[in-house]
């Protein structure tokens, strides 16, 4: 079954084409039941009629009806067969007409059958030899009314079949009304969506990092003046952005300074081991001011869009930590081409394996290549993360880990760095408990 379409032509045009069809259908509706009603008409009138003259004449002239002539006749018996098709609407409506001029009916049935009739059985009087021989095969409907002396009264009508005449006449008018009101309707719809269609397209990539040119105000006015709006409020926004990566960028500057004096500074300290806590601690601090800055920039990054090998990317990564000694092992993956950000993704990679070994001692990577997405799983054999915490792990500054120890908790800014990376690429990430033990970390990508 289709869907309802989302577009607004489509569903302007589907609400105009029911609303159409729901129109011609109760226009057949009613015009089935006037045909109905004239052929019903058309059958008994005249009928009635011919019988009340055929009374007034038997009564006028006094002689009796004949059995085997004329268009009313009088016979002793029903003449109509018990297998020919009854049409009890037409007894009814009958009755009726008899009713308004006068005359009772102590029964009426009715017959249909498909003859060749000719002139004479009609009560027709032929003018010519060729008349004659001439005969017309028609419908026709048997009525016989008993009177209320026994004797009945039979007349043929004609009873025209229903024709496809009037199905074709109106599936021709509902072809013209579609083609004179929706053509327009779609044209207007489609003048105004597109423009609209534009502006979408334009909202969904704002804050990719690429440059963007106004949208140019096309359509009714009140899309024009949307259009005008979202280019003003776009470089209102850009501009903010703007200033917060310059203040960002000088907040980076004027903290890194100071640490890079308290390095050269703790040179000068005499225990060996207090200099090494020293400097793991300004160490730690500027991965933290990194971790910190990129989260911030994220939603504008300064890396174009590259076509890169993601396994090998992959299997780089994997080799930066085998290289400090990391038990981190990579599944070899066919080539896999992709247009992404490298530096980024190599990060969010990063901070999963970092993860993995510091909570599970050891690594696995593979790369899985699906119909329509990518997906890069980090596993590790460590204790897990309860179901009810999953979800939390992802906010920013967040630890499972109660102890403020860095070696074994960090800051809480790794997963959410990497969820932040992989949403701006079009993708998502997700923890996922294994039966046997250990996590799976899952970054699924577009292709």
């Amino acid at each position: 079954m289709r869907p309802w379409p989302r577009s607004l032509a489509g569903q302007m045009a589907l609400l105009i084409a029911l609303a159409l069809f729901v129109a011609q259908a109760i226009n057949f509706g009613l015009a089935l039941r006037d045909r109905a009603e004239f052929r019903l008409a058309q059958a008994t009138r005249p009928a009635a009629t011919r019988i009340a003259d055929a009374l007034e004449r038997e009564a006028r002239d006094r002689r009796p009806l004949a059995s085997d002539r004329g268009r009313v006749r009088r016979v002793a018996a029903n003449p109509i067969s018990p297998t020919l098709e009854r049409h009890p609407e037409v007894a009814s409506e009958m009755r009726r007409q008899l009713g308004e001029l006068g005359l009772s009916a102590k029964r009426i049935d009715t017959g249909f059958r498909a003859a060749t009739i000719a002139a004479s059985d009609t009560g027709e009087r032929p003018r010519s030899a060729a008349r004659r021989r001439d005969s017309r095969t028609m419908d026709v409907l048997l009525i016989a009314v008993e009177q209320p002396d026994g004797a009945w009264l039979t007349i043929n009508s004609p009873w025209p079949r229903p024709g496809s005449r009037l199905l074709w006449t109106l599936l021709g008018q509902t072809a013209i009304l579609y083609i004179i009101v929706l053509v327009p309707v779609l044209w207007i719809v489609r003048r105004l969506s597109r423009p609209l269609r534009d502006l979408r397209t334009a909202a969904e990539s704002f804050g990719s990092g690429e440059a963007h040119t106004p949208l140019s105000p096309r359509g009714p006015d009140d899309v024009a003046g949307l259009i005008v709006a979202f280019n003003a409020l776009r470089l209102r926004v850009g501009g903010m952005l703007d200033e917060k990566d310059r203040m960002l960028g000088a907040i980076g500057h004027d903290l890194r300074t100071p640490l890079a004096a308290l390095r050269v500074r703790i040179e000068s300290v005499e225990d060996e081991a207090d200099r090494a806590k020293m400097a793991d601690t300004i160490a730690e601090m500027n991965r933290t001011l990194d971790d910190i800055l990129s989260l911030a920039r994220l939603g504008r990054p300064s890396e174009p869009l590259t076509d890169v090998d993601l396994a090998a990317l992959v299997d780089a990564v994997v080799e930066d930590f085998r290289d400090i000694g990391h038990a981190v092992e990579f599944v070899e993956a066919d080539r896999l081409p992709m247009r992404l950000r490298p530096s980024l993704i190599r990060r969010a990679v990063r901070n999963l394996i970092e993860n993995a070994v510091k909570y599970g001692a050891s690594a696995e990577v593979r790369v899985e290549a699906g119909a329509k997405t990518v997906a890069i799983v980090v596993a590790d054999q460590g204790p897990g993360i309860p179901e009810d915490r999953i979800g939390d792990v992802f906010d920013a500054f967040t630890r499972l880990e109660s102890s403020r120890n860095r070696e074994t908790g960090g800051i809480g800014l790794g997963l959410a760095l990497a969820r932040a990376i992989v949403r701006e690429a079009g993708g998502e990430i997700r923890l996922v408990n294994r039966a046997g033990g250990g996590l799976d970390a899952i970054i699924e990508l577009p292709r």
